[in-house]
């Protein structure tokens, strides 16, 4: 029996319209009292009418996201997701603020560093004395539970997240591959995420997908 994650307390905050070049989004705010760190959720169309969500649940990656790095595949996957979200004209994507898989920015520039020097993402964090993942996705459930959705149709190569998600009591119903952006620069990342975290990728461009 899947043990199950004691739920997180988040508060909600505001609501804006954000427009976008693929749709005008609903843009939703919230904050973990606890510690003050602040997440987001984008809505399109009705999203608690009971019917499974389109959804992406996207770490921040400010390097891939804002700054157009080609070390990754996130900013592509962010741009993909909310773009596939608008053509199919509802869903959600949940933006939880846990940079460089939880260790923070500057941590994660550290970690490119060590990469720089020949180190992979696993070993560059356990070089800096973290796990290879330290990313938490129970804060989920009080976001999507404010929406009214209680069943996911996922935009994820993570197995690890979809496990944590249903551990916190979302129904992920349907896993949607989100295989975008693979390039010279992030072949060794993508490999390591495939070969060491599990991540359902090719692990070589020779290999079928998976």
């Amino acid at each position: 029996m899947r043990e199950q994650i004691p739920e997180e307390k988040l508060d909600y905050v505001a609501s804006c319209n954000l427009p976008t070049p693929w749709a005008v989004f609903q843009l939703h705010g919230f904050v973990k009292p606890e510690t003050g760190k602040e997440h987001l959720v984008l809505t399109l169309g009705d999203v608690g009418d009971g019917q499974a969500v389109l959804a992406r649940v996207h770490s921040e990656c400010l390097t891939g996201d804002g700054l157009f790095s080609q070390r990754c595949d996130c900013g592509a996957q962010l741009e993909t997701a909310l773009k596939t979200i608008a053509e199919e004209g509802r869903g959600a994507l949940l933006y939880l603020r846990q940079e460089g898989r939880g260790i923070g920015l500057l941590n994660k520039i550290r970690a490119y560093n060590l990469q720089d020097q020949g180190a992979d993402t696993v070993e560059a964090n356990e070089q800096l004395g973290f796990p290879a993942d330290m990313r938490r996705y129970e804060l989920c459930k009080p976001m999507l539970d404010h929406f009214g959705m209680a069943s996911l149709r996922l935009m994820t190569n993570n197995p690890r997240k979809v496990d944590q998600l249903r551990a916190a009591g979302i129904d992920v119903v349907e896993r949607i591959p989100l295989q975008v952006n693979r390039n010279p620069h992030n072949e060794g990342y993508l490999q390591t995420k495939a070969l060491k975290l599990g991540h359902w990728l090719k692990a070589n461009l020779t290999e079928p997908d998976r």
